[in-house]
């Protein structure tokens, strides 16, 4: 006999014959599951303690996979992972070849697409909800966004579009205040207005009282389409805060997100509109656990921990990690030099900037989940005789890549890109290794690259960018550095010059940012299988020291090591730069082979990829 109710269900159709009560203590049984089992495999646990009411509401209430219920990001996902037969592998979560942190169409078919990044999800829904009417089905369409998530311009362009073609779907607006880091931003003080307000608070039990006499609650709104006149927000709140009805878009009064009676009640009518609604839904980020509740910001995404007291489980690191280096080594830039300007797109404590926050307030920018106008408030701010430091991980980047091209390296801002969690991160999987930023940065003209190999060239790698001149990338890792001292005093490092680090004659390793570490140890057991391997820390990444290359080319083998995807890395200038000096050298390209590398440990993961030391050594000994 099955004790819980979480046992007993297989699938979201399951929920259909429970009632408020049961699904009451299924949302407690939930929350106790996801912290036992991110307890031991790490996760996003504030994200989703917070979302599971939201979650139990929706699924009961629709027929997944038929009717689609969209994520955004997906790290707020682990109680839909729950209900959709995924308990039984739960405690693999974020392991290699377990369940996945983020919604993933290859792992069930409840999961409508591969989320990870912010902003996304009123697109997808939009595109669904667009197919529906071309092929005249009519499931229902459900889009959940946190409120940094919809300050995202992604987000905005959809809702634009979504108000204009009047296409019927549920946007639930998830709005915690928190992003990773506290939101910011006048859409976050807009939502603010909203949950405070005097008339809000007055009429609304009123309101809730004539909307459950109608009957099958607030069924005047049933059938409200376009009609923005009767909206409900007009009887409630002053025209001002109607942002979304003005956009075309029907918005309920803030809506208590940890009650699921109210949550079902109102979601069941939003559903039957014909027309898109937006569920202004107020949840806690980590309800339920008080250590989350108490410090969300940690538990947006942790490590193990111990669940009576929410400490770290894991040992303390010998080494501190690179993005700490990082944010002392700015600081210190910025008492240096009253110019230097952080930028961050809700990542303060992810990036490391949050020492430089704290000391230097008025130099420092969390324009929120917007990375585009991160990147081009840089070069407004270069323009105006500001050294602006963007510091954004590696694969949200990628969504400002126009604005790194167009609005600075075609001007030659003084920009300095600090790209954080290059290369394999580990348990967020596909979407979240940086594994294109080599190639997006190395494709643009007046771009310069570095690639630190350890926590002291990181520290004098941000030194040379700040004192360089034009846009500057400065990419480093996630994790525990090596463990070197850093000196108090940064210095310049030659300009595209790398660093021998062991002699060799018989084969080459030219090794980039943290796959120096690698080489090194992989030349070590190539010497005692009788090799001899000549390391170089190439260091930058652009422009490439050709001197370097043409002298491993006096060795039998040149093999360039990289983090990074292979098709337009570094590797690839390497056999440019070779054939400009009309050699024949043989050559071996290791990184990212064309795929995407899923979720694991980085460990689990390069040996999977055949980049961890030993596979390095018996693919060099192979091609020699």
């Amino acid at each position: 006999m099955k004790d819980r109710i979480l046992d007993c269900i297989g699938s979201p159709a399951d929920l259909k014959v429970l009632d408020d009560s049961e699904l009451k203590i299924l949302v407690d049984e939930i929350r106790r599951e996801i912290v036992a089992s991110a307890s031991k495999t790490g996760g996003h646990v504030a994200s989703s303690l917070g979302a599971v009411e939201i979650i139990l509401a929706v699924h009961s209430l629709i027929n997944s996979p038929t009717d689609r219920f969209v994520f955004d990001v997906g790290h707020q996902a682990y109680a839909h992972k729950l209900i959709t037969g995924r308990l039984d592998r739960f405690d693999t979560l974020r392991t290699f070849g377990g369940v996945s942190g983020f919604t993933r169409p290859a792992e069930s078919e409840h999961d409508v697409h591969a989320s990870g990044h912010a902003s996304d999800s009123l697109s997808i829904a939009l595109g669904l909800a667009k197919a529906r009417e071309i092929k005249g089905t009519d499931e229902k369409i459900v889009a959940l966004i946190g409120d940094a998530g919809l300050a995202g311009g992604m987000a905005f362009e959809a809702l634009n579009t979504i108000g204009q073609m009047q296409l019927p779907m549920v946007i639930i607006l998830n709005d915690n205040e928190m992003s990773i880091s506290k939101n910011v931003g006048a859409l976050v003080k807009h939502l603010g207005a909203l949950r405070s307000s005097e008339a809000y608070r007055d009429v609304r039990d009123s309101v809730q009282y004539r909307f459950e006499s109608a009957g099958k609650l607030a069924s005047s709104l049933v059938g409200f389409g376009r009609n923005m006149k009767d909206s409900l927000k007009q009887f409630v709140l002053p025209q001002e805060t109607m942002m979304y009805e003005q956009l075309g878009i029907l918005c309920t009064p803030p809506v208590d997100g940890h009650n699921i009676s109210e949550l079902r009640d109102i979601l069941a009518t939003a559903l039957e509109a014909d027309g898109p609604v937006l569920m202004h839904v107020v949840t806690r980020k980590g309800a339920g656990y008080a250590p989350a509740e108490a410090d969300p910001v940690r538990f947006h995404g942790i490590a193990a921990f111990d669940i009576a007291t929410g400490a770290d489980a894991k040992k303390p690191a010998t080494a501190p990690s690179y993005t700490s280096v990082f944010g002392r080594a700015l600081l210190e830039e910025g008492r240096r030099d009253k110019r230097v300007v952080a930028i961050t797109a809700a990542m303060r404590g992810g990036t490391g900037v949050e020492p430089f926050f704290r000391e230097f307030p008025e130099r420092s920018i969390d324009v929120g989940i917007a990375e585009e106008n991160a990147v081009g408030m840089a070069a407004g701010l270069s323009r105006g005789g500001l050294k602006p430091v963007v510091a954004i991980y590696s694969t949200f980047l990628q969504r400002a890549i126009d604005q790194l091209i167009i609005d600075n390296a075609l001007i030659e801002t003084d920009v300095v890109f600090a790209i954080d969690r290059a290369g394999l991160v580990g348990a967020d999987g596909a979407t979240h290794h940086g594994v294109f930023d080599l190639v997006y940065t190395r494709m643009v003209p007046n771009m310069r690259i570095i690639a630190p190999s350890d926590e002291a060239e990181l520290a004098d790698a941000l030194h040379t960018a700040l004192h360089l001149g034009g846009p500057v990338a400065v990419r480093y890792p996630r994790g525990n550095a090596q463990g070197v001292d850093v000196p108090d005093e940064p210095r310049i490092l030659p300009f595209g010059k790398g660093d021998i680090r062991r002699e060799g004659d018989d084969v080459a390793l030219l090794a980039w940012g943290d796959m120096v570490q690698t080489a090194l140890e992989s030349a070590d057991i190539l010497a005692d299988r009788g090799v001899q391997a000549r390391v170089v820390d190439m260091r930058w990444a652009k422009p490439i020291d050709v001197d370097a290359v043409a002298h491993a080319a006096e060795t039998k083998l040149v093999v360039t090591l990289e983090d990074g995807a292979i098709a337009g890395g570094v590797g690839e200038e390497v056999l440019h730069v070779l054939s400009q000096q009309g050699s024949t050298m043989p050559t071996l390209l290791l990184g990212i082979e064309d795929q995407f590398v899923p979720h694991g440990s980085p460990a689990d993961l390069f040996r999977s990829i055949g980049l961890d030391a030993a596979s390095v050594a018996e693919r060099v000994l192979e091609r020699l």
